[in-house]
């Protein structure tokens, strides 16, 4: 039996997967087909599911960028990159049951690799550029994961911790290369003229920078959700659910605990590398104080509103960590406060909401919902059997 088998070949792994280790993450994990009672209009494969579901967000991300103004293109790049980091945390913290606040030091990695190749004299391809940024943060996360296999909960956090405070500090040490506390200015990529014809074609509209950087920044994000979807579906999910709800089942089935929990840490790793690297393009600039540990409590924020485990959960609470503080600061303004007063009042009420959240929902917003039509179901069968 192999290290890393999984748990659809042996019975007891399978046993230790039925159960979730609190309703939470079970609610989170669950379907939406499993919440209202199996029926879907989606196809039953799961890989044509996905795809599906992967055009018609892709139908009505264009639609979106091109009804709205340059301003909301530019802050849908940033929800790109906070959700596309948020998806792989969630993954390894939902899924796996790891607790990580190393992710914004991770991003920093993939955000200085794509700095460095695009202000070279002769830049690669983009994905090129990407793909080498996902490499290298994959490597750094599977060295941290090594590293942190055999901590759980707080431990693990305060090991994460040091390298979110640690890692972007290398920025000063190599000021040369890395330009120290005033960062890299990362180069725009030049906009293709299919894009630029593609734009014009379809709605009439320029395409400008803003525009061509909100475009990378969905594909993105809908390539890496793809991905992650599919891998939390797969024997390989099922292995991890394994690992987090019953270590002792899963050992003893031969799973190798450590072994699994490398592999989740790299996959997150990866995607927080190409969340940096998107970042990056967004913000035109790469410094130590783009990623603080508060960029990390922001990712950790994020999945534990939207729901652990669910990748539409992370997409959501990243939405709300762009647009809420900005529409509550909006709000201040209209209620004639100074920009400074609706900033300060904004912060207060934003986090007023987050705690009204996890007092109320504590399975996230997502987790709630399918948790509620979770119960319904059962209220329904009770009742058929009943009469």
């Amino acid at each position: 039996m192999s290290d890393l088998q999984t748990p659809a070949s042996s019975p007891a792994a399978g046993a230790a997967t039925s159960e979730a280790p609190t309703t939470a993450t079970a609610a989170s994990n669950a379907s939406s087909a499993q919440a209202t009672g199996g029926r879907s209009f989606l196809p039953r494969n799961t890989l044509l599911r996905h795809l599906l579901v992967l055009v018609l967000c892709a139908a009505g991300a264009v639609l979106l960028l091109e009804s709205t103004d340059l301003g909301f293109n530019a802050q849908v790049g940033y929800v790109a990159f906070y959700a596309i980091a948020a998806g792989g945390l969630t993954l390894l913290t939902g899924l796996n049951g790891q607790i990580s606040l190393g992710h914004g030091a991770l991003m920093a990695v993939g955000g200085y690799t794509t700095a460095l190749l695009l202000d070279a004299e002769e830049p690669l391809p983009l994905v090129v550029i990407f793909l080498a940024a996902v490499a290298l943060t994959s490597v750094v996360g599977a060295i941290v994961g090594v590293a942190a296999a055999r901590l759980h909960g707080p431990y693990l956090a305060g090991a994460t911790l040091a390298l979110a405070v640690g890692l972007p500090g290398l920025a000063l040490f190599y000021d040369d290369l890395l330009g120290g506390e005033q960062g890299l200015t990362v180069s725009s990529p030049d906009r293709p003229d299919w894009f630029v014809e593609g734009i014009r074609t379809l709605s009439g509209n320029s395409a400008s920078g803003v525009k061509w950087i909100a475009y990378i920044s969905v594909a993105c994000l809908l390539v890496t959700y793809f991905l992650l979807a599919n891998l939390m579906r797969s024997r390989v999910g099922r292995t991890w659910r394994a690992v987090r709800d019953q270590e002792v089942a899963a050992e003893l089935s031969g799973i190798n605990l450590g072994a699994w929990r490398v592999v989740a840490f790299v996959v997150s790793a990866a995607a927080a590398g190409l969340a940096g690297a998107v970042l990056a393009l967004v913000v035109r600039l790469t410094a130590p104080t783009a990623f603080t540990i508060v960029l990390s409590l922001s990712l950790l924020t994020a999945i534990v509103i939207g729901g652990l485990g669910s990748l539409l959960g992370a997409l959501i609470g990243s939405a709300l960590l762009v647009f809420l503080p900005r529409l509550l600061r909006d709000a201040g303004e209209s209620l004639d406060m100074d920009a400074a007063q609706a900033a300060e009042i904004s912060y207060v009420v934003y986090g007023v909401i987050l705690v009204v959240v996890m007092l109320f929902a504590p399975a996230g917003l997502v987790g709630s919902i399918r948790l509620a039509l979770m119960k319904q179901r059962a209220r329904r069968a009770a009742g058929r059997a009943r009469g």
